[in-house]
């Protein structure tokens, strides 16, 4: 937005609301604006640590060797045989 538009805003805001009102709406947005902005920071905190959880859970977990070439059938015959 360019100074023009900004100024042609508040002319409309004061206007609108009057001079005794307008410094009390400001304060309540930058109040909501300061809320919304502590509450995303918490969500983007909480998401980091969830994901630093995640990863640190998937390194400490040992690989597992991947079986190629068995189907599931394959894998229930040979759990059949080891049970007998």
């Amino acid at each position: 937005m360019s100074g023009g538009e900004i100024l042609l805003i508040l002319i409309v805001a004061l206007i609108v609301f009057g001079p005794k009102r307008l410094p009390e709406l400001g304060r309540t947005i930058g109040k909501v604006m300061s809320e919304l902005n502590k509450t995303l920071h918490d969500v983007k905190d909480q998401m980091a640590d969830e994901y630093q959880t995640q990863h640190e859970e998937t390194k400490a977990e040992p690989a597992q060797p991947a079986e190629t070439g068995k189907t599931s059938a394959d894998k229930s015959n040979q759990e059949n045989k080891e049970n007998l």
